[in-house]
This record gives structure tokens, C-alpha cells and sequence, in this order.
């Protein structure tokens, strides 16, 4: 049996070889555009995510992965962070978010350990840092 092709729209070929139907129809999905809130920052990061993880992504998935990539990372560039010592950083984040101290838990281990980290009671060990930094998509340096 021979490959089977998908067709290609007239003046697909962009010089990046995307197929402009199947790019066209990721992005009418997506609806990519410069994020102006947390709402769409958050959306942008979700679809990025499915992107992300999928094995067999397509050209045309990578492609829009990579413009998602930038728009997520023109918001951030925004979005300054104050200094503050660690345990308000996570505060301050939490706030940011809308996160209650439970929303830690499961980062984080127990309600006693976020309390105690939020309230200043106790240092942020680096594993935890790295956790805190994952979770919020920021630099570890910021628990640091």
C-alpha cells in the first residue's frame, strides 16, 4: 500500500512546508492572539501543554506550539515580580493566583508545612523551592 497525502491548500507552501488547511484549523481552535490577562495567559499555557506532551505532534502542531511559546513569553516579560523574601513571594503568588493555602498542599505535603512556609515559621528547602517553582512557572531563585 502506497502513503496517503493530505492535501495540500492552494499556496500552502510557505517555505516552512505547513499545509495551510491543518494549521488554519489548529489555530481557529486555539484562537492564538497577544494575551492581555491571566485568563488568556492561562489558556495559551493549557493549549501549549497538549502540545507539549503529544508525541507524534505534526509540523503544524509544533509550529503553533512555537508562536504559543511566544506570546506566553511576551506576557511573562510584562509581568514583573517584586522582591520580596521567599515565604511572601509565595504569598504574594498565591494572591496573584487566587490560591488558598490548600491549593500548596499538594505541592508542598501537608497543611502544616504550607502554613508554616506561608506564615514565615519556616525556611523553604530546595526541593521545595523547585516544587513551588514548577507549580507557578517561575525561577527557583524567587524561594531561594
Amino acid at each position: 500500500m502506497g502513503k496517503t497525502l493530505t492535501p495540500k491548500a492552494p499556496g500552502s507552501e510557505n517555505g516552512a512546508g505547513l499545509d495551510a488547511v491543518l494549521y488554519g484549523k489548529l489555530c481557529a481552535e486555539t484562537l492564538p492572539k497577544v494575551i492581555e490577562s491571566e485568563e488568556e495567559f492561562d489558556r495559551m499555557v493549557e493549549h501549549l501543554e497538549r502540545l507539549t506532551f503529544k508525541h507524534d505532534a505534526s509540523a503544524e502542531e509544533n509550529a503553533l506550539a512555537t508562536l504559543l511559546e511566544k506570546l506566553i513569553a511576551d506576557y511573562d516579560d510584562k509581568f514583573e515580580l517584586p522582591e520580596y523574601p521567599p515565604h511572601e513571594m509565595v504569598k504574594f503568588l498565591m494572591e496573584h493566583r487566587g490560591l488558598k493555602q490548600a491549593d500548596l498542599v499538594p505541592v508542598l505535603g501537608s497543611r502544616a508545612q504550607v502554613s508554616d512556609l506561608v506564615n514565615g515559621k519556616r525556611g523553604i528547602s530546595k526541593a521545595q523551592a523547585k516544587k513551588l517553582a514548577e507549580f507557578f512557572g517561575v525561577s527557583v531563585e524567587l524561594f531561594i
